[in-house]
């Protein structure tokens, strides 16, 4: 796999990737973003321009992205909408980016023979109860509960239709809620550290008793990376690291980390159709691929962003007025 393409390389999870198969490969690698609010230009300018070329494009752009794919190895497909909140009020982007980019990137792949990786997420599978002890495996029913969650769910269904009607060499991976360095601060683990960094205290949705089941993006790119050159083609590799926390414990986490009394964060109004619990089993990648997490101890890794964030503040601070109005006109 020495030339790589990566959708979506610009965006929190895609830059990490790029990152992390410079450093530990002699990869090259294109990176293909439309450049939308959530991309992180600034996370790919240090990297060696010899190895690592930006796109700024549309995955939906036909023309653009065949002569793409036909100059390419492997296609790893991070591109999506991925935030909830702005799902339900425009579901629209979800559709086109995550649907029929998704499709635009699967002709492409078919028409030249090139490997494709596809990227999704575990809330796929809907939720779990609180109390119950399972966790998602590779076999669990679909049950999206958001535009979001739909759109990824539609876009898994195609990858798999592909494999199966036109012999695509393609596979998956759903994973976990990711944290780490360059993630846009209107999602939940930055918000909350750039909230304290400016004296505001940090926002909860209803009681906090949600579970997420967190993952540092280095292990995400490590896995991924697994997948792509070991992955059985066809095959579904669930993504995660046994970090199971409710963001009530997240926050709380957070504000002793920081100096800060433990109940020193307001309720807000629950999110709409907010799911309870997501838990990974990644029993099939680790036995399969020998993949291992890095991160396992989920505090040292958050220590570890709070810390990125802190020192970054030229890169987070011009958002942070635009991304707090939003969320204040939501009552949240």
């Amino acid at each position: 796999m020495q030339r790589v393409l990566v959708t979506g390389g610009a965006g929190f999870i895609g830059s990490n990737f790029v990152h992390h198969v410079l450093e530990h490969t002699d990869a090259v690698v294109t990176v293909l973003d439309k450049l939308t609010y959530a991309a992180n230009r600034e996370a790919l300018e240090m990297l060696p321009e010899e190895r690592c070329t930006l796109v700024v494009g549309d995955i939906v752009n036909e023309e653009l992205v065949d002569g793409l794919v036909s100059a390419h190895d492997a296609v790893v497909h991070f591109a999506a909408e991925s935030h909830n909140d702005n799902s339900l009020k425009d579901p629209s982007p979800f559709v086109q980016t995550n649907i029929v980019g998704t499709f635009t990137i699967l002709e492409a792949v078919r028409r030249h023979g090139v490997r494709l990786h596809h990227v999704s997420t575990d809330e796929v599978y809907g939720d779990l109860e609180l109390d119950d002890p399972a966790r998602f495996t590779e076999a669990t029913p679909y049950a999206p509960s958001s535009p979001y969650s739909a759109s990824k769910a539609g876009s898994d269904h195609l990858v798999r239709a592909w494999v199966r009607s036109f012999g695509v060499e393609a596979t998956l991976s759903n994973c976990s809620n990711n944290y780490g360095p360059w993630q846009h601060i209107e999602k939940f683990i930055p918000r909350q550290i750039t909230n304290l960094v400016d004296g505001v205290r940090p926002k909860l949705y209803g009681a906090g008793l949600n579970v997420r089941d967190w993952i540092h993006t280095e292990d995400h790119s490590s896995a991924v990376w697994a997948i792509l050159n070991h992955g059985r083609i066809g095959e579904t590799y669930l993504i995660g690291a046994d970090g199971e926390k409710s963001n009530l414990e997240v926050v709380q986490m957070i504000l002793r980390l920081m100096g800060h009394p433990q109940d020193d964060f307001e309720h807000v109004t629950d999110r709409a159709g907010h799911d309870l619990r997501y838990a990974i089993d990644s029993t099939k990648l680790r036995s399969e691929l020998g993949w291992q997490p890095q991160y396992r101890d989920f505090e040292s890794g958050l220590a570890a962003t709070i810390d990125w964030y802190r020192a970054n503040e030229a890169w987070w601070r011009p958002k942070k007025a635009a991304v707090e109005a939003g969320y204040a006109a939501a009552g949240q």
